[in-house]
């Protein structure tokens, strides 16, 4: 791999890397601003993680995000994977858009509405990089799974509330 090969696919990394924690931070700003008052008011189910799972998950989530759509990009190229980066994109936008719903907002029936939207495009997502890129489609199955129990929780979370 040559010196400018490499460089680009670090500089590549970390736009990824960058845009995906920059969802997070803006996420967890909103999720900040209810977390310690009005989400401890709420009613949960008896599965309802602790608090302090949430942080080092959605890490290791949003980490993993990078490297797959880094991935697809490397594999693909910007104009080859554009549909792909897409459906990247949505679905980043769609996470954000539920903290804020959630949390900023405390709109537990919108949130509701909008996860399921966003597991969609999570799923359309996993697909369409696990067509390209094994590897990225697989680094897709934990958030699947962790979005899918969020919505199983959040629906809970609207019953009782």
């Amino acid at each position: 791999m040559s010196a400018s090969t490499r460089k680009r696919d670090t500089i590549g990394f970390a736009v990824f890397l960058a845009l995906c924690l920059a969802v997070s931070a803006i996420g967890g700003a909103a999720t900040a601003s209810s977390v310690g008052t009005w989400y401890q008011t709420l009613a949960k189910p008896s599965f309802n993680p602790p608090n302090w799972i949430f942080a080092p998950v959605w890490t290791a989530l949003y980490f993993m995000m990078a490297i797959a759509g880094w991935r697809v990009w490397r594999r693909e190229g910007l104009r080859a994977a554009r549909w792909p980066l897409t459906l990247f994109a949505l679905q980043l936008a769609l996470n954000l858009c539920w903290s804020i719903l959630f949390f900023g907002l405390r709109s537990i029936g919108g949130a509701l509405v909008e996860i399921f939207v966003l597991l969609l495009a999570i799923v359309a997502t996993t697909v369409v990089f696990w067509k390209r890129d094994r590897v990225a489609g697989m680094l897709f199955i934990p958030y699947v799974g962790w979005v899918g129990f969020a919505a199983v929780l959040n629906a809970a979370l609207w019953r009782l509330n």
